[in-house]
């Protein structure tokens, strides 16, 4: 470590902040050698906190210049400064505190605080980055008025901005100016921002429920103004839902959203002065795909959605950042399920949870939603926390139902306007209002580990009921050995031959949202619990965990009929979807098995005629018929594996869907064919489900490597009026391992580069391509990239799209028998660890759960976290997850 072992701070430890700090005044004076910060704090004892003289603040490499109180500079013995805090001795009850620091944002790779990107100045203070801009009490539980004046030479940085409202500004000499920014509502330094740069001006309007017109400004660089238009549309739909689902107002007169090309995460809902990655801001239909359209579409959601669940109301401390960032999320998800397809929203967020959640809760460095303890806050910005936390919200709308749910949200908007708040606080509104008692729920919010659910039938033809007995349990996890009973919403149905059955619990009433009472929410509370269902009158398929009710793994009993019963007969989107998951999943382990046993695999044919019959049917959405038809990944086989055997998971899914390709093949042609078209671009649902659907058939057909099916990808590569067939063609050609297509697919990749090169972004998928090419000398092409300029180890962005895509999208290549993929990763992780912790921190992931794989590639990862470990001078991130992989905690 830098200085020691890192300690862990708990949430038992908790106490309140002994100064509170009324108003906040800084002077940014910025400069390419360095820049001067002057800060003025009215500072105050804080009532509800023990007695102390003296004052911590936190403050990371900075360079103390001056010091005062009440316009009085300290002595040197006044206080202390180390490399984490100013200590002064003795202060008084209410002063003013004025502090000048010297900081070099040029030199701050991290990423976090103010720093560079490119002749950019941008901030980045969530978690803990203000602490590298001034001395202050950075905790979120410190709320106070800032005022910002940003002071620079106009020709290099005409925009200056910062939170709130512009107030003044003027000419100094010398060429510099300034602007002077209020922000009048109270936040943490976490939301603080700042921007200056050369930049161009988008703008928009958006007139509130109460008539105010709110002004849209999005910054970019000048070849970026075409791109904006999506955003601005998104922005203006998001307040306008955000106004009629929760009757939230924006409170400020400007609203401004600017886009950075170096940022460690993908936007910042920073009050008035959204900061964003450009991949989650830029779009346009020749250099953007469908998936980044809808990307853009739910980040501008989130962060706008912010401004009441997270700034408005914020939350206490980093054990509470669910709160905020889980509450988001659902709502981003509901906006998106409103302005596209429910189905395929729900289809899309579950896959992830599944996939890479529910690694995450059997992992090394599993937590719960409201996470006992850390080292590292910034580890803590995990699936679990926003997706899982989500989940947790989702189940408390479908425990207090739709019209009681917003009734507590509105409790909480309006109790705790202002204030920094606790998960407690949150669901204790949610009781108020219903009169439910939710102790027990809490439980999602304190116990890791994902729960599972097993379920068996029983039906009796004598007295015509049907029993649904459940069973629960939660796997250890660390720190948690035994864990309590859930409450678990699990919401059914019962199909006969007829279709959904009226239902009759004993007990119970059926959900009165269905009109037919043929949907119920069953709320498992106990270990074991049986419900009985009445008049009864056949043996039904039960559709259990409707649209994915709970984040449980549900298990039942189902056999291939049934799943294709429900596949063509559920009413529910996500179920029918979810039939298929299953019966590919079935079919594919048992073809892992064969491989691992020398046997032969064999393709159940039952699946050929199910897709046969997708295929087919015209009057589906495209949309789900190509979820439908997209295999289980290599990732999800392998969290369902007891032990990840990642030879025969990958065999297995090619033999798939190869086999498929060639028994579907004139099917897969002719709806290839059938959704041409010439339609001018649109980011609609119509467009973007039939374009999935035909790319879907594309991949299939490719698979097969032959001639015919690599013309239609070239064609469609120089033809595409678009970037989402562009690339999904380009994609096709970069994963051909056929010796006799090599030329041609080096000639795809190299065309494209000419084309984009001047487009980072787009420069980034042409990455990504070549990084996820499951070919041999697709690492050689990796380590080739890297030495080249188009990479920079510096960027994020360019680090996910080559290193990130590669290690956790390529496992054929990324877990080579010879371990050079784990040490190849090793080794950028140590680099950037120097550089930028909290990129290192989060690549090394991959490597975490060594323990679920065979042996000899278990002993290859375990290996390289031991190498990392022994690296002098870890940062805390790293520190964190690699001693925690390692069980060393």
């Amino acid at each position: 470590m830098k200085d020691a072992q890192p300690k862990a701070i708990y949430l038992k430890d908790y106490q309140p902040p002994e100064y509170l700090i009324d108003t906040v005044d800084l002077h940014f004076m910025l400069a390419d050698e360095a820049t001067l910060v002057k800060s003025r704090l009215q500072i105050r004892r804080n009532p509800l906190a023990p007695e102390s003289n003296s004052l911590v603040l936190d403050g990371e490499q900075l360079k103390l210049l001056s010091l005062a109180i009440d316009g009085q500079d300290l002595a040197a013995e006044d206080y202390i400064v180390d490399s984490s805090a100013l200590t002064i001795m003795s202060v008084p009850e209410k002063f003013l505190l004025e502090i000048t620091t010297e900081i070099k944002p040029q030199d701050n790779t991290s990423l976090e605080g103010l720093y560079r990107s490119h002749t950019m100045y941008c901030t980045q203070c969530e978690a803990e980055g203000f602490r590298k801009i001034t001395y202050y009490l950075d905790r979120p539980d410190v709320m106070a008025r800032f005022t910002t004046t940003v002071e620079a030479q106009a020709d290099k940085y005409p925009v200056l901005l910062s939170n709130g409202n512009p107030i003044d500004s003027g000419v100094l000499e010398g060429g510099r100016h300034w602007v002077k920014w209020e922000d009048p509502f109270p936040k943490p330094a976490y939301l603080f921002a700042l921007v200056a740069g050369d930049l161009e001006k988008v703008e928009g309007t958006f007139t509130t429920m109460s008539g105010r017109e709110v002004r849209i400004e999005v910054f970019v660089e000048d070849k970026d103004v075409e791109k904006c238009g999506h955003a601005i549309e998104s922005l203006q739909r998001s307040m306008a839902w955000d106004e009629q689902v929760y009757g939230r107002e924006y409170d400020l007169d400007i609203y401004m959203i600017v886009a950075v090309d170096d940022f460690n995460m993908g936007a910042m809902e920073n009050k008035g002065l959204n900061i964003f990655n450009t991949s989650c801001v830029l779009a346009s239909p020749e250099t953007t795909t469908d998936a980044s359209f809808q990307r853009v579409e739910g980040v501008v959601a989130h962060e706008y959605f912010h401004n009441w669940s997270g700034n408005r109301v914020t939350c206490r401390d980093w054990f509470q950042l669910s709160l905020k960032e889980g509450f988001t999320v659902f709502r981003d998800e509901e906006f998106s399920a409103d302005v596209g397809s429910r189905t395929v929203k729900r289809v899309e967020g579950v896959s992830m949870l599944r996939t890479a959640q529910f690694a995450e809760d059997a992992g090394p460095m599993a937590h719960p939603v409201q996470p006992a303890s850390y080292m590292e806050i910034s580890n803590f910005y995990t699936l679990t926390i926003y997706e899982k936390g989500a989940e947790v919200v989702r189940m408390l709308q479908q425990l207090l139902g739709a019209e009681q749910f917003r009734q507590a949200t509105d409790l909480y908007f309006e109790r705790f306007d202002g204030q920094a708040v606790t998960c407690d606080d949150f669901v204790a509104c949610m009781e108020d209002i219903s009169g439910r008692d939710l102790t027990q729920f809490k439980y999602w919010y304190t116990q890791a580990g994902t729960p599972v659910v097993n379920v068996v039938g029983e039906y009796s033809e004598t007295d015509n009921t049907y029993r649904l007995r459940f069973e629960q349990y939660c796997p250890p996890s660390p720190g948690q050995a035994e864990k309590e009973a859930y409450m678990i919403p699990i919401k059914v149905s019962l199909f006969g031959e007829a279709g959904a059955m009226r239902l009759q619990c004993q007990g119970m009433t059926a959900d009165t949202e269905t009109d037919d009472n043929t949907e119920m929410v069953l709320e498992i509370t106990a270990r074991q619990q049986e419900f009985v269902f009445e008049q009864v009158m056949e043996l039904p398929v039960p559709s259990l965990l409707r649209g994915f009710s709970a984040p449980v793994k549900l298990h039942y009993p189902y056999t291939a009929e049934q799943r294709l019963f429900l596949m063509s007969r559920d009413n529910d989107g996500f179920n029918r979807w979810d039939a298929c998951q299953q019966l590919c999943v079935e079919i594919l382990q048992s073809q892992v098995l064969a491989v691992q046993t020398a046997q032969s695999p064999e393709l159940d044919q039952r699946l050929v005629h199910a897709f046969d019959g997708l295929l087919m049917d015209e009057s589906l959405d495209p949309a789900m018929v190509a979820l439908m038809l997209q295999l289980p990944s290599q990732a999800y086989l392998s969290e369902l594996s007891e032990q990840i055997d990642v030879f025969a998971i990958d065999t297995a899914r090619r033999f798939t869907q190869t086999s498929v390709a060639r028994q579907l093949k004139e099917r897969l042609l002719a709806v290839y064919e059938r959704l041409s078209s010439d339609e001018s671009y649109l980011p609609n649902a119509e467009q973007i489900g039939q374009r999935s659907l035909r790319n879907m058939c594309l991949s299939y057909l490719v698979s097969l490597e032959e001639e015919q099916a690599i013309s239609l990808a070239e064609g469609q590569l120089s033809c595409a009026n678009n970037m989402t067939d562009e690339f999904a063609a380009l994609l096709a050609m970069a994963h051909s391992q056929d010796d006799k297509f090599r030329s041609r697919k080096t000639q795809a990749l190299n065309s494209f580069y000419e084309k984009w090169s001047h487009e980072p972004l787009v420069v980034n998928l042409w990455l990504q391509a070549q990084a996820t090419d499951p070919s041999a000398e697709c690492f050689e092409n990796i380590s080739r990239l890297m030495e080249s300029a188009v990479f920079d180890i510096n960027n994020p962005n360019k680090v996910r799209a080559l290193i990130g895509a590669f290690a956790n999208q390529n496992a054929m290549n990324f877990h080579k028998t010879d371990g050079s993929g784990h040490q190849f990763l090793g080794n950028i992780v140590t680099q950037l660890d120097g550089s930028n912790p909290m990129i290192a921190a989060r690549l090394v992931t991959p490597l975490t759960r060594w323990e679920k794989y065979t042996e000899d590639t278990a002993t290859s990862m375990r290996g390289v976290l031991q190498g990392i470990q022994k690296q002098p001078g870890l940062s805390k991130d790293l520190y964190e997850i690699v001693f925690k992989s390692l069980k060393m905690d």
